[in-house]
């Protein structure tokens, strides 16, 4: 789209309103007729102040305003062209200037370039030039003050129909009215707690006498911890525990219990649940850092059974205290 000067778009706009005068609306569609780009911006001009109609009733003129209307008509119309005053001609026995005496020609000369010449030559160059520039400034004050309420009263219908829209959005037409926004919001639930799982405890000890260790068993994740309740340490070995079963050709070390008083690993998970359950669990006595080979050098010292402690139906009914 070619580039327009302000006045192009002044025109368009006026046009859309429907206040220009006959021969400016001449002059607006002959150039819409020869120029496309122009009758699009004209058209967009008519989208745009469009709605306005919608929201303005049609109301009727009080009779003193169509009056005053006909006065402004009659003073707005086209006036005749200014005449100038054209000099005196001489009468036909005026005498020679050249030839008349010297007494009787000076005073007419220095009387007739001041009164009658001068005004011709100054008047005609004045006059023409600052009507032409009144006119043409009155046009465009008339074109932009009429572009500047056109503005202002689109101002206003887009704050009324945004008010309208927030808060009465009812009373407006369907293709004004605000689209419903869909947010659409995932809701995760929390996942489901975990059921506790089954406990097994195992007793470590020689023959019937007090407990050296305690092994205790999650029956879910397979990790055991050992507790030290009254083997003492031996200066430079090592406790090391056992597992020993009928399904496995030799025992498997579950590594070296530690000084402190809790030990927990996972190495069990390894292994079958069926293993585990009837296993045996063994301590020897082993250099220090355990078995360099993963075989016991030493009998079994404190040993015993799992035995289920907390089946998991019970350690989810039981009440806290």
């Amino acid at each position: 789209m070619m580039a327009y000067s302000e006045d192009h778009i002044a025109l368009a706009a006026e046009y859309a309103l429907g206040t220009l005068d006959a021969d400016e609306r001449k002059q607006v569609e002959a150039m819409m007729a020869v120029d496309s780009d122009f009758t699009v911006m004209v058209q967009a001009w008519q989208f745009r102040l469009g709605v306005l109609n919608q929201m303005v009733g049609s109301v009727e003129p009080r009779p003193e305003v169509w009056e005053k209307i006909r006065t402004e008509v009659r003073l707005s119309e086209p006036q005749a062209p200014p005449v100038l005053p054209q000099p005196p001609l001489p009468p036909p026995d005026a005498p020679d200037l050249d030839t008349a005496p010297a007494t009787v020609v000076e005073p007419a000369l220095a009387m007739e370039p001041a009164v009658v010449m001068e005004p011709a030559a100054a008047v005609e160059p004045a006059v023409a030039p600052d009507t032409a520039s009144v006119i043409d400034l009155s046009s465009r004050t008339r074109r932009w003050r009429g572009v500047a309420v056109a503005m202002s009263a689109i101002a206003a219908a887009l704050a009324a129909i945004i008010a309208v829209g927030i808060y009465q959005p009812d009373l407006l037409p369907d293709q004004l009215r605000p689209k419903p926004r869909i947010r659409v919001v995932e809701v995760k639930s929390p996942p489901a707690p975990t059921p506790p799982s089954a406990q097994y405890v195992a007793v470590l000890q020689r023959d019937s006498g007090s407990p050296a260790f305690i092994l205790t068993v999650d029956g879910a994740t397979k990790e055991f911890t050992v507790r030290k309740v009254t083997a003492a340490g031996e200066p430079g070995k090592s406790y090391e525990l056992w597992l020993i079963s009928d399904r496995l050709p030799r025992p498997r070390s579950l590594g070296v219990i530690g000084n402190g008083d809790f030990t927990a690993r996972a190495v069990l998970a390894s292994y079958d649940t069926d293993i585990i359950d009837n296993a045996t669990y063994a301590v020897t006595i082993e250099q220090a850092g355990g078995s360099p080979d993963g075989l016991p050098h030493s009998s079994p010292v404190f040993a015993g059974k799992l035995i289920e402690a907390v089946p998991p139906a019970a350690s989810a009914a039981s009440p806290r205290r």
